[in-house]
């Protein structure tokens, strides 16, 4: 397949160790396992797909950012943040969403969804959630518009470095990462707003009253997002993300990607005004696709394990087609199979159905029907039954057998409910509650708004005529919301097992 991303023979083409660079192996010879990172300088560019990033960082951002002071009335027993995960009382809450810990498979599921959709999108797409909505890729984003802020664009940067040191470029540097910093700090703390009220932990930080784990948890992601973001950047994504690496196995020659249509611009070349266009290519070798990339790679080399699918390139190589007087889209949202197409003079045919699609549209959603269909029917009361295990059983002076259970209740409504237990499968069972006064075929149990309660509960019953040691049993809670039922045994004998009460 001819998307087979060209990643060994682009990389060492393009990133050659340099002479002298990076550690010595033993023995002194020059060379080694890594290059010093060589700064990428990326041109600031006007078009319609960078108007379309800065939408996507402006929303993300704020997405981000002001969540956590978004108030949702719940009641006056519950938090009013709208999105909290709430550790102190085991809750996770989503705006009308509240998640206990003993649904922890719906953060499952929505982990299953996100990658399945992500699937979805680089086999149609190709890498668009790098190029757009990836932290890596939007924070890098914004570190660049605090950095052209300081220190100008592509050209007044480099001759910024190159310069020796004196007041004007110590200012601008300094400006530079006191800005990086401030965005860091802001990015660590927008993120423990999450685990707290943000209201009431905002005053605790400056009046140092706060959680330590809060200030830990700040400092480290101050110090990532400004490592990551504003010193590493592109290293991030070519050598510590996996995705790269992974998306080769979504992407076949139907993928839509940043590329080059090598069939219209070759043979690239210098153009001159005035001259015809007969026997060469759309491509006048201006470099403007590589110094608007944040990647700093060619595309004109093809599809690359580097390559982000952020679209700039062709709002670079758009602006200067109309500038040459010829047609726009040099550098497109394309596919391999188009291009092959083209150059066999054949019409190009985009197959956004086939059976990857398929299969990852499909089992998206499966997976996010199942998910909606277990929130929309789920019960506001739970129930879990663990049986005593030692002992098992115990047989009565009267030749009775009981039984010992714990009861864990959890009424997840805002409104204070009773619920009656009772349990079936047994003839003549009877129930009674530790710490509860009522004795009989069921007992009342009153809940406080999202509430639990553990309950001991201890099941009496005649011995089975017939010897059965287990007889297979029923706990069902109800209450005028619904009920919930739970599966368990009733153990009456078993050889070597058992104590006996006088």
């Amino acid at each position: 397949m001819t998307t087979v991303i060209n990643t060994i023979g682009n990389e060492a083409h393009k990133r050659a160790p340099a002479k002298g660079s990076g550690p010595s192996p033993a023995g002194g010879q020059p060379g080694g396992l890594y290059k010093k990172r060589e700064p990428i300088y990326p041109k600031l560019v006007h078009g319609k797909w960078r108007t379309i990033k800065w939408l996507v960082l402006i929303a993300t951002l704020g997405v981000y950012y002001l969540l956590p002071w978004f108030r949702w009335d719940r009641g006056p027993s519950a938090p009013s943040q709208a999105v909290l995960v709430d550790f102190t009382h085991a809750r996770f809450y989503f705006f009308f969403i509240q998640l206990w810990p003993q649904e922890v498979y719906y953060f499952t599921g929505l982990l299953v969804v996100a990658a399945l959709a992500m699937f979805l999108v680089t086999a149609l797409f190709g890498r668009l959630w790098c190029g757009y909505a990836c932290p890596q890729t939007v924070w890098t984003d914004l570190f660049i518009v605090a950095e052209r802020l300081f220190e100008g664009d592509r050209n007044a940067r480099m001759k910024l470095d190159a310069a020796p040191w004196s007041f004007d470029k110590a200012w601008r540097k300094t400006g530079k990462h006191a800005v990086w910093l401030a965005i860091s700090l802001a990015t660590g703390g927008a993120w423990i707003f999450y685990f707290h009220d943000a209201p009431t932990l905002m005053k605790q930080l400056f009046v140092g009253q706060a959680p330590m784990t809060a200030y830990a948890s700040a400092a480290i992601l101050t110090f990532t997002t400004y490592s990551l973001a504003g010193t590493m950047r592109e290293q991030v994504c070519t050598y510590m993300c996996p995705w790269p690496r992974i998306q080769g196995a979504m992407l076949d020659d139907h993928s839509l990607q940043v590329t080059y249509r090598v069939d219209r611009g070759e043979p690239r070349g210098a153009h001159k005004k005035g001259t015809g266009w007969e026997g060469r290519g759309d491509c006048v070798d201006c470099t403007q696709c590589v110094v608007v990339c944040p990647m700093g790679i060619d595309i004109r080399d093809g599809s690359q394990m580097e390559c982000i699918n952020c679209g700039l390139c062709i709002d670079a190589c758009d602006d200067i087609m109309t500038k040459v007087g010829r047609p726009r889209g040099l550098i497109a949202f394309d596919t391999d199979a188009a291009v092959l197409a083209r150059e066999e003079g054949r019409k190009p045919d985009y197959k956004f159905i086939r059976p990857r699609t398929l299969y990852y549209g499909v089992t998206l959603a499966v997976v996010s029907g199942i998910m909606l269909y277990g929130l929309l029917t789920r019960s506001p009361l739970a129930l879990d039954v663990i049986r005593d295990r030692n002992p098992t059983f115990v047989r009565l002076s009267d030749g009775d057998i009981r039984n010992g259970y714990t009861l864990k209740l959890m009424n997840r409504s805002n409104a204070p409910a009773t619920y009656r237990i009772s349990f079936s499968g047994v003839d003549g069972a009877r129930l009674k509650a530790v710490g509860a006064p009522m004795e009989g075929d069921s007992i009342d149990v009153a809940l406080g708004p999202d509430g639990q309660r553990s309950l001991q509960v201890f099941v009496t019953a005649p011995a089975p005529q017939d010897e059965r040691h287990s007889t297979p049993a029923l706990f069902k809670i109800n209450s005028p919301a619904g009920e919930a039922v739970k599966k368990t045994v009733f153990l009456s004998g078993d050889e070597g097992h058992g104590d006996e009460e006088r």
